[in-house]
């Protein structure tokens, strides 16, 4: 039987792993500073079309291509999140935020971000 996936406030970052901006379909561009990410799934669905999971990124400015559908709910941290022909968006703890499948998007990471993400609609290899 699987354990239940706890996420623990007071230890956001203790079984993260780290995520390199490696991925060439997302096509990564840093843009300033050096932002480095990691992370931890909780859920993939069996057809790898969906996840579930905890992302954390240090600041600096990145762009890149979403590839699924994404639901957000920034849990700690300052960014400002610009995605293609809208108006730039600032997120702080609380806040929800939704980026679409192919939308190219600039995360500006103020001050260390951890999310929970929800992931849909993701092409599968």
């Amino acid at each position: 039987m699987e354990t239940i996936k706890h996420y623990r406030n007071s230890q956001p970052d203790s079984d993260l792993e780290e995520w390199p901006f490696e991925n060439p379909r997302s096509r990564y561009v840093i843009v300033s500073g050096a932002p480095a990410a990691s992370g931890r799934l909780d859920f993939l669905s069996e057809d790898g079309t969906a996840r579930a999971g905890v992302w954390r990124c240090t600041p600096g400015i990145f762009e890149c291509t979403e590839l699924g559908d994404e639901l957000q709910t920034i849990v700690s941290g300052h960014l400002i999140l610009s995605i293609e022909g809208k108006p730039a968006v600032e997120c702080v703890a609380g806040d929800s935020v939704f980026t679409g499948k192919g939308q190219r998007v600039r995360w500006d990471i103020r001050e260390t971000v951890t999310k929970i993400f929800h992931t849909s609609n993701l092409d599968v290899d």
